[in-house]
């Protein structure tokens, strides 16, 4: 069952249909929005889906449509990961404004009239500990690990095990008693992040661990990366913690692949960077909250998972940032 909800802005006016707490629209409806042409829309789309930006089973919808002649015609409905997406390759002023509108639209929808109460948040946490035990059990079947890799997932198996269990020492209301770092320090921007890609290959090619290739940018999509973990609504941001966003620019990087080579290592080192520069990389104790053998095995997580496994992993890597502080 899906909702109708209308967006207008200035000459556009648009029905959207809400279901599965997303927004779907065609292309012709997404160039309306962007004001631009419907084949430049569908270029964008193609791309994306080339370069394995977004996954094309979770974004696209193929439904039956009577068209204006009055013949049934197969269209494809875009979720709005996608219309996003597109929105930073056409116009971020029109995407920004549709984003705000989409945002407060789906919040609305995800949380008017919903009550948490103990069984479902015991409920919750059981089926999400059921998902992160088969997300590394499945990271465990691969053949090709390596020693540090197998290592790394002993250590996300223990400190996921302590988070775990200290959340549910805690009532009804416990994610909201979880320690979050709401003050940032530090901002990731386009340019220092590119300088320090760039100061990382220089190592690793001395090291003869990298090639030329290594860091290559695929045309200015590792820029989308970074907007999307510093993406606001109404002047509040949609990832406030650092944890999230540290969380998100891990999985982003790593599995939006914008680079020719060096993903996964890319990945982590900007993900170390960040918690780093914002005071955060450490335990009280002086550790570091994920060591180097569980990085390794966290981003071999995110680059062989499933697209509807990201909320998941996402969880995983902020428990364990979470680990040290509870």
């Amino acid at each position: 069952m899906s909702d109708v909800v209308i967006y207008e802005d200035g000459t556009v006016s648009l029905e959207l249909s809400i279901e599965n707490k997303t927004i779907w629209l065609d292309a012709n409806d997404i160039a309306a929005i962007f004001d631009v042409n419907r084949p430049a829309i569908v270029k964008h789309i193609g791309n994306i889906y080339k370069s394995a930006e977004l996954e094309k089973e979770s974004t696209c919808s193929i439904l039956e449509q009577v068209a204006k002649d009055g013949k049934k015609r197969k269209m494809n409905y875009y979720n709005l990961d996608m219309i996003i997406s597109v929105g930073y390759r056409v116009n971020s002023l029109k995407a920004t404004k549709f984003r705000r509108w989409a945002t407060d639209v789906l919040q609305r929808y995800m949380f008017d009239g919903y009550a948490l109460n103990k069984e479902k948040l015991q409920e919750h946490k059981l089926q999400e500990l059921e998902k992160t035990i088969g997300l590394i059990k499945q990271g465990l079947q691969n053949e090709e690990l390596s020693i540090t890799e197998a290592k790394g997932f002993v250590e996300i198996i223990s400190n996921y095990a302590k988070s775990w269990a200290l959340l549910q020492g805690y009532d009804e209301q416990s994610l909201e008693e979880v320690v979050e770092h709401r003050e940032q320090k530090f901002i990731l921007d386009y340019d220092e992040a590119k300088e320090a890609i760039a100061e990382l290959k220089k190592v690793l090619i001395a090291k003869g661990e990298a090639t030329q290739l290594f860091g290559q940018e695929k045309a200015g999509e590792f820029k989308g990366n970074l907007l999307n973990i510093y993406q606001s609504f109404g002047g509040e941001e949609l990832l406030p913690s650092i944890e999230q966003k540290a969380a998100n620019l891990l999985y982003y990087v790593i599995k939006g692949h914008p680079f020719n080579d060096g993903n996964k290592r890319i990945g982590a080192f900007l993900f170390v960077l960040f918690l780093h520069k914002n005071g955060i990389l450490h335990k009280p104790n002086g550790e570091p909250k994920i060591n180097d053998n569980a990085l390794a095995s966290l981003a071999l997580l995110v680059a062989t998972s499933a697209p509807e496994q990201k909320e998941i992993i996402i969880k995983l890597v902020m428990n364990m940032l979470y680990e040290g502080e509870l």
